[in-house]
């Protein structure tokens, strides 16, 4: 990334509350030159400019940052395409334990390259559809955070965050607009998936063109 892109990145993520050291933004740097070049072949963003995927791919992906309960914890990511939210996330908090679950052959081989290509520790790469990882019992209750990015309606993603993770464990879904009806029906099936309701923000990142809503569910305790 060029100076301009690198400035961009390191003031958009301080105004949601995120710092990025020369390490991070490094970091940053390697991961944009490779999703561009990786984009010439496969598709893992659908837009290709240069400042567009920095707005809209890697400072949204930091906007559940702040909010993480466990900034510290074992984070899996549903439905993770070219990496978004989770590596990310893993830039910036470099004690997470980040999981990217995606069912791509192609997408999970991006991202495979990725974690070697940054030598980031702590990822680990899983190509399987959710529906697989939740039929058996390996990756149950182990998480302390999950996080979708516009993947999955709400519904589905709490009775799979009720699965994933650990008592007390976050469910941060990462949402553009939400119905009224989407919200009316997770109510309904919250209790009997062990979910509460926390909180709902709304975060825009500097030079975004629409309002990034971060709905947070834990799972009961105990």
């Amino acid at each position: 990334m060029d100076k301009a892109l690198i400035k961009t990145l390191s003031e958009g993520a301080t105004a949601i509350g995120v710092r990025l050291d020369p390490t991070a933004l490094d970091l940053f740097s390697a991961y944009h030159r490779e999703l561009l070049l990786w984009n010439r072949r496969i598709n893992l963003v659908s837009e290709s400019s240069a400042k567009q995927l920095v707005i809209r791919h890697f400072l949204d992906s930091l906007t559940p940052a702040p909010f993480l309960d466990r900034p510290d914890g074992a984070l899996i990511d549903l439905g993770s395409g070219g990496g978004f939210p989770g590596i990310p996330l893993r830039i910036a908090l470099p004690g997470l334990h980040v999981s990217l679950v995606e069912a791509s052959r192609k997408k999970s081989s991006f991202l495979s390259h990725i974690v070697r290509t940054l030598r980031i520790g702590g990822v680990q790469v899983i190509r399987e559809r959710v529906e697989v990882l939740t039929a058996g019992e390996t990756l149950a209750g182990r998480f302390d955070a999950l996080v979708s990015r516009a993947a999955f309606k709400l519904p589905e993603l709490l009775r799979m965050a009720s699965f994933f993770l650990k008592p007390g464990g976050q469910l941060i879904a990462m949402k553009g607009p939400v119905s009224q009806e989407e919200m009316a029906e997770t109510e309904r099936i919250s209790a009997a998936a062990g979910m509460v309701f926390t909180a709902l923000r709304d975060v825009r990142p500097t030079g975004a063109d629409s309002l990034r809503i971060l709905v947070t569910y834990n799972r009961v305790s105990g």
